[in-house]
């Protein structure tokens, strides 16, 4: 096995950037956890996918504790402001 092989073979999951991601990985890891023999390849892939969704779960968290930060108005910049008419 070459090194990028076996780099490779540790990275089992990618990164879950978006809720969809999160969802599909928690469908997964529930449908591994109910198989009765499992093998060590899906045991890797379920705790490789638990530590992801622990991972999105903090940053979920720290942007919501950045959130609250800001107490200015919550618009988008394409909404109307004063003085415009429509």
């Amino acid at each position: 096995m070459t090194r990028r092989d076996k780099q490779k073979s540790l990275e089992i999951t990618r990164p879950i950037r978006t809720k969809r991601d999160y969802e599909g990985a928690k469908a997964v890891v529930k449908k591994i956890s109910g198989q009765a023999a499992k093998d060590s390849a899906a045991e890797r892939r379920m705790q490789s996918l638990l530590k992801e969704l622990d991972r999105f779960d903090e940053s979920e968290d720290d942007a919501d504790a950045s959130d609250l930060d800001y107490s200015g108005p919550r618009r988008r910049w394409s909404d109307g402001g004063p003085g415009d008419e429509e």
